[in-house]
C-alpha cells in the first residue's frame, strides 16, 4: 500500500492531555544519560528535587509531551514504517516547561514531499503543546525521512508536493568551535528512553534494526537532540532551561547506545543570542547531528 498525499495531510489526530509529575520529569532527564557522574553538577537540578529552587524540566521534554504515539505504524497510513528516519527536529519555546503539570498536544501534518522514487519522502508533523489552561508552552516540528516511499506523487493520476521546509545551515568550516560539551550515553540508552514514549522497535529490537540496516539498535535521534540541548545550557546558558528559545538539528547518522556524544557550538558572529552545532561520536570520530542551531534568550 503506497501513501496517499491527502489522506496523510487530512489525517485528524485528537488532542493528546497528558499529565506529568517531578518524577517523569527527572525520569526523562536520567534516560538521556544526566546523573551517569554522581557528581555533575550541571546535571543535578534535572535529576534532584532537593536543590534551591527546585527541580527544574530540561526545555526538550517537550518532545515527550502531548506526542501522539507511533502512529505511522497503522495499517491506513501507507508508510513502510520499518524504513522512516527521524531527519530533523525543530523546536520554538514561547514559555519555560515547568516540572510538573497538565499539557494538551495538538499535533497535525503539515507537509509531505517527494523525493522521487528510490530517493524517499519527506513527511513534516508539528505541534502546539499548550498548558491546560491554553498556554502555548512550545511548537514542534518533527521532519521524518521515509525512505521506502518515494514515488508517491506520481501514483493515483498525480498527487501533489508540498515546498520543503527553509534549509538548515551546515556549521562554519574555517575555525574551530568555541565551546565543546563532552557526554557519555548507556549502553541500554535506548531501552530507557523508548520507556518515553516512542516504541519503535528499531531501537529495542536487533532483528527489526537489521531490516532497517543497522547492525544492532540505534539510539532515538530525540534523545541525542536532548542531550545537545544539555551542552548548551550548561556551555552557554549558566545552565538555565528558561534561556533557550530555539533548537534546530539534523539527524546525521544512527548514534549506538553507549557511545560517547561531543557537542561543538559556534558563535554566530554579530548575533550574541544565536550559536551554530553539531555533534559526533568521539568513538568513531562521525559527524551523527549536523546543522544545528540555538538560540538563547
Amino acid at each position: 500500500m503506497a501513501i496517499d498525499y491527502h489522506h496523510l495531510k487530512n489525517r485528524a489526530f485528537a488532542p493528546v492531555q497528558q499529565h506529568y509529575t517531578e518524577r517523569d520529569t527527572m525520569l526523562y532527564a536520567l534516560s538521556l544519560g544526566l546523573g551517569n557522574d554522581p557528581l555533575d553538577a550541571a546535571a543535578l537540578p534535572f535529576v534532584y528535587e532537593g536543590l534551591e529552587g527546585g527541580l527544574r524540566a530540561l526545555p526538550t521534554q517537550a518532545v515527550v509531551l502531548g506526542y501522539p504515539g507511533f502512529w505511522a505504524r497503522e495499517p491506513d497510513t501507507g508508510i513502510d514504517w520499518v524504513k522512516l528516519m527521524h531527519g530533523e527536529q525543530r523546536v520554538r519555546w514561547h514559555q519555560p516547561l515547568p516540572a510538573s503539570g497538565a499539557v494538551v498536544g495538538k499535533n497535525r501534518v503539515t507537509h509531505l514531499i517527494d523525493k522521487g522514487e528510490g530517493k524517499g519522502a519527506i513527511l513534516v508533523m508539528e505541534r502546539q503543546l499548550e498548558s491546560a489552561t491554553g498556554e502555548l508552552l512550545a511548537t514542534l516540528q518533527q521532519v521524518t525521512f521515509l525512505r521506502g516511499d518515494g514515488g508517491y506523487s506520481q501514483l493515483r493520476g498525480g498527487q501533489p508536493s508540498d515546498a520543503p521546509l527553509p534549509a538548515l545551515q551546515p556549521t562554519p568550516e574555517d575555525r574551530a568551535p568555541d565551546f565543546t560539551d563532552t557526554q557519555s550515553t548507556r549502553p541500554e540508552a535506548a531501552l530507557l528512553y523508548r520507556l518515553m514514549g516512542d516504541f519503535n522497535p528499531l531501537h529495542a529490537d536487533p532483528a527489526v534494526a537489521a531490516k532497517a540496516g543497522f547492525e544492532r539498535p540505534i539510539l532515538h535521534g530525540l534523545a541525542s537532540y536532548g542531550l545537545v540541548a544539555h551542552a548548551v545550557l550548561r556551555q552557554c546558558g549558566a545552565g538555565n532551561p528558561a534561556r533557550l528559545k530555539a533548537l534546530d538539528i539534523r539527524f546525521a547518522a544512527p548514534v549506538y547506545p553507549g557511545e560517547t556524544l561531543v557537542t561543538e557550538i559556534w558563535r554566530v558572529p554579530g548575533q550574541p543570542r544565536q550559536l551554530q552545532l553539531r555533534a559526533r561520536v568521539a568513538e568513531r570520530d562521525k559527524v551523527v547531528l549536523s546543522h544545528g542551531f540555538a538560540e538563547l534568550a
